[in-house]
């Protein structure tokens, strides 16, 4: 997509050199490319909604931003599907001149929104996402899971490389 046809860009003429000024926007689109790439990501075409409030500065525009999305993928336990909102917050500065640049410049009169909504999203993304808190996950042999089994008694396998020390245990022994 041509970055003059972004949905993440925001015309800010109305702002540019003019410190004091500021105006509040709201932008609500389908996500165009997915966002992340681990367990949980924000699909292409999820619903995105950003609450903008923009902000002329000397040195550029202060865009501040609550975002609101939907992240899905699966449970790292029982690998179910996982859905979650999410909610986030950023400030960022859009510079004039790239001179004064740390990221972020206005161009041609707009900011692009998208690397920093990115960075903000793919951060608050959970790095393990799980179903629920106790999810039980799967049962190493059979593959199951182990929430659809709650009568299954965990057998006592010993350790195959403690297998040889058995031997050396007797009925009165008691392990410490």
């Amino acid at each position: 997509m041509p970055a003059d046809q972004s949905p993440y860009r925001v015309n800010v003429r109305d702002l540019v050199h003019r410190p004091g000024e500021m105006r509040e926007k709201t932008l609500s689109f389908a996500v165009p490319e997915q966002l992340g790439a681990a367990a949980m990501v924000v699909k292409q075409g999820a619903p995105l909604e950003l609450d903008l409030r923009l902000e002329g500065l000397h040195d550029g525009i202060l865009v501040s931003a609550d975002v609101r999305t939907v992240a899905s993928g699966e449970c790292v336990r029982c690998l179910d599907p996982v859905t979650e909102p999410l909610e986030l917050e950023f400030q960022e500065l859009f510079a004039y001149s790239p001179e004064d640049a740390v990221d972020y410049t206005v161009h041609d009169d707009h900011v692009d929104c998208e690397p920093v909504v990115r960075d903000a999203v793919v951060l608050a993304l959970p790095f393990q996402p799980v179903c629920r808190a106790d999810c039980p996950g799967l049962d190493p042999e059979t593959g199951e899971k182990l929430a659809d089994q709650p009568e299954r008694e965990p057998r006592d396998e010993i350790d195959p490389r403690w297998a040889a020390l058995e031997g050396l245990l007797t009925d009165d022994d008691t392990p410490h």
